[in-house]
């Protein structure tokens, strides 16, 4: 029990050092809002405490589950698995824009931010670079951290507890966008309280489900895919209406990841069996 606290107050204390960096990054340098577009720097700041931590504690790559074994088949996988839910949200999407507006259309271009406006129509090769890139960062960091550290370090039998309270983190540590927006001015304090528990909800299931891919797998690649997937499709596809672009987005991510969702739980139920049995 008291090693457990210990290592308990080791990744509280890593989160809260990753998570000064962010509040740092999205409050400060503001590299989002740059014509960058992306908040890269605390994430690869994430990964190099990641790697720190690993080299003091004994870990290799393989002990947080990026082993050299499988990584074109599971993240072939983790793609088709990202690809084929959210195929069927943009579509979901599409057809409802299209009866509600009589119009809808699909457009590719990178959404980016400048300081002082948005730049929604971004196509160069580098803006889709840097988006790509920055989203690889993003998952490196997210994945290896939440997916893989953390659950290494707590190194339990029992999988829902570890992923659950991992996923818990994972949750706060997407509300620092909403709560940016108040600070700022640009949302009411319920506007905020409102985005903040939809984003601990969401990312909390997402995490969980990212966290079985793991647990089947034995490895990160499928769920790092996944993410990939998720971060990037909604910054370059864009469904647009009469009265603008992406309007039905947070529909259309319901959709692709409550039936992803779905489809892993009973993936994970059919391993765990798998595995009784043998």
């Amino acid at each position: 029990m008291k090693q457990t606290t210990k290592v308990i107050q080791q990744i509280f204390l890593i989160y809260l050092l990753c998570y000064l960096a962010r509040i740092v990054e999205y409050f400060i340098l503001r590299t989002d809002q740059t014509i960058i577009g992306e908040a890269f720097i605390h994430k690869l700041f994430g990964i190099a405490v990641v790697i720190f931590v690993m080299k003091k504690s004994g870990y290799g790559f393989s002990d947080i589950g990026i082993s050299k074994t499988g990584i074109f088949k599971y993240t072939m996988l983790g793609l088709l698995l990202g690809l084929s839910m959210f195929t069927i949200g943009y579509f979901i999407e599409f057809l409802l824009l299209k009866s509600q507006q009589g119009i809808a259309a699909i457009e590719f271009y990178v959404s980016a931010y400048a300081v002082d406006q948005n730049i929604a129509t971004q196509t160069g090769i580098l803006f889709i670079l840097i988006c790509i890139i920055g989203n690889l960062i993003n998952v490196m960091m997210e994945e290896g951290l939440y997916r893989g550290l953390f659950p290494r370090m707590l190194n339990q039998k029992s999988f829902f507890p570890v992923a659950i309270f991992c996923s818990v983190l994972f949750g706060f540590w997407h509300i620092i966008g909403p709560i940016r927006n108040y600070v700022d001015g640009m949302s009411s304090f319920q506007g905020m309280v409102a985005n903040c528990l939809m984003l601990l909800i969401s990312s909390f299931l997402i995490a969980l489900k990212f966290a079985m891919l793991a647990h089947i797998e034995g490895a990160l690649y499928m769920g790092m895919a996944d993410h990939f997937v998720n971060n990037t499709i909604v910054n370059l596809l864009h469904v647009v209406g009469k009265t603008g672009a992406d309007e039905m987005m947070f529909l259309r991510i319901s959709i692709a990841q409550g039936i992803s969702f779905v489809i892993v739980l009973i993936l994970y139920f059919l391993h765990k069996k798998k595995c009784k049995e043998c």
